[in-house]
Formats: structure tokens, C-alpha cells, sequence
């Protein structure tokens, strides 16, 4: 199940589609952010965050042809632990010259919606770096009163 799991995340994150993204996530997702405290409850907020940092991290989509030359500075996975309901998917990009180094933590229930999803980021100027890109494309995406 986990295999179907990962192949619709990065079905969503080339297409950007958020119907895709919603029937992804369970209505109960637990997201763990790397700059946030408090873990995030609920498909809602947690969707908000994911189609967020869909934006701020650059570079190129899982699927998207491109030559090695064009990869340098692009957000790529480049390496997937798959195991039972669980996937770790280890990512790498540059921001602002920054080398940016992190893994997804996905985990999925018996009916294939992920039920917690966790990011992890390296060094700490690239998480320093992202709390401030994540935080100008959460306020841009806000829903006004």
C-alpha cells in the first residue's frame, strides 16, 4: 500500500493538483513540521502546509524529465525506504545558495491515506532559511476575511 501511497505524493507534487492531495490525506493527518512546534492535526491544516512548501522548495518534480546539469539546485528525492506502512523519502535542493537536506516520513493506513507525515530538514540554516519562505507562502495562501 505504501508503494501507491508514494506514487500519488509525487503524482501531487508534479500536477499540484489539490483534489489529488485531499484524497491523500486522511481527515485525522498528524503533520510534524520542522519549524513549527506543536505537531499539526487534521487534513485542513495539514494540506495547507503541504501545497505551502510545494511551492517554496525549487526545482524540478518527481517524474519531470530533466538533464543532470539542470538538477543542480532542484528539489529531487534521492533515496526511498519502503517498509509495511511506512515510507522515509530522503530530499535535497538549494534555496538562496543554501544546500538544503531533509527526509519525508510518510505513513499510510490500510486504506492507503497517509495518517502522518513528518519533515525533517538540515542544516540549520536551511531550516532557519525555509521557516522564513514557509511562513511568507502560508501567509500568501491564507483564506481572507
Amino acid at each position: 500500500m505504501i508503494g501507491q501511497v508514494v506514487e500519488a505524493w509525487h503524482g501531487f507534487l508534479r500536477d499540484g493538483d489539490p483534489a489529488a492531495l485531499d484524497e491523500l490525506l486522511d481527515d485525522d493527518v498528524v503533520f510534524y513540521s520542522p519549524i513549527v512546534f506543536t505537531p499539526q492535526r487534521g487534513k485542513d491544516v495539514t494540506a495547507l502546509y503541504l501545497r505551502a512548501a510545494r511551492q517554496a522548495f525549487p526545482g524540478d518534480r518527481p517524474g519531470s524529465p530533466a538533464d543532470e546539469d539542470a538538477l543542480v539546485g532542484s528539489f529531487r528525492y534521492t533515496r526511498s525506504v519502503l517498509s509495511g506502512e511506512n515510507a522515509v523519502l530522503e530530499f535535497e535542493t538549494t534555496m538562496d545558495g543554501k544546500y538544503v537536506n531533509g527526509v519525508d516520513i510518510i505513513r499510510c493506513n490500510d486504506r492507503g491515506r497517509i495518517v502522518e507525515f513528518r519533515v525533517m530538514i538540515r542544516p540549520l540554516q536551511a531550516v532557519t532559511l525555509i521557516h522564513k519562505q514557509m511562513a511568507a507562502m502560508l501567509e500568501t495562501m491564507a483564506p481572507t476575511d
